[in-house]
């Protein structure tokens, strides 16, 4: 699956489909969550002249530069849209009882910290889905426990952003499809 995404990113850039921001624009970062772009400013590094995008992100009030040109390479993307929230709903609501603990923890962790560097809501829906049921059956590692709470707040900033709602609803919603029968 890597492999076509690399593809679908060598194909937009062929096509000159980089995705440019403007000052205001919300846009996600890969592990930190949503923000917004605070300014778009020059710089000179190394003698050459670059330009950053200057991203906060709302969660940690981080701000973070981001060089315009390797938009791509770290993944900055759009919110998903509120259109697509079902699909991720969907994501966690589905292989529950296909769940097998058969993984170490720490082979867990790796995997699951690279679904979440991947910068997609699915993927951290993933992510999210399998520690919430693993944790139903045992206790997680220290390491699980923290991507639990990594996951999770990345899950609800950004579906609170596309929804344009509290994270209280949404993770009275994400709840409720535990709650209910396949």
């Amino acid at each position: 699956m890597e492999l076509k995404k690399l593809k679908e990113k060598k194909e937009n850039n062929k096509q000159g489909k980089i995705r440019e921001f403007k000052v205001g624009d919300l846009a996600v970062y890969p592990a930190h969550g949503v923000g917004k772009i605070k300014a778009i400013e020059s710089r000179v590094v190394n003698g050459e002249k670059h330009d950053f995008y200057i991203l906060k992100v709302f969660e940690k009030s981080m701000v973070i530069m981001i060089p315009i040109c390797n938009v791509e390479s770290v993944g900055l993307r759009d919110v998903i849209r509120e259109q697509e929230i079902p699909k991720v709903y969907e994501v966690i609501k589905k292989d529950r009882d296909s769940l097998i603990d058969s993984q170490t923890w720490n082979r867990r962790y790796r995997e699951y910290m690279d679904k979440i560097k991947t910068g997609s809501l699915y993927d951290v829906a993933e992510v999210f889905r399998d520690l919430y049921f693993l944790k139903i059956t045992k206790n997680l590692s220290f390491g699980e426990r923290k991507l639990f709470d990594t996951a999770t707040t990345l899950l609800l900033g950004e579906l609170s952003t596309a929804k344009n709602t509290d994270e209280e609803t949404i993770m009275s919603e994400i709840e409720s499809l535990f709650n209910d029968p396949l």
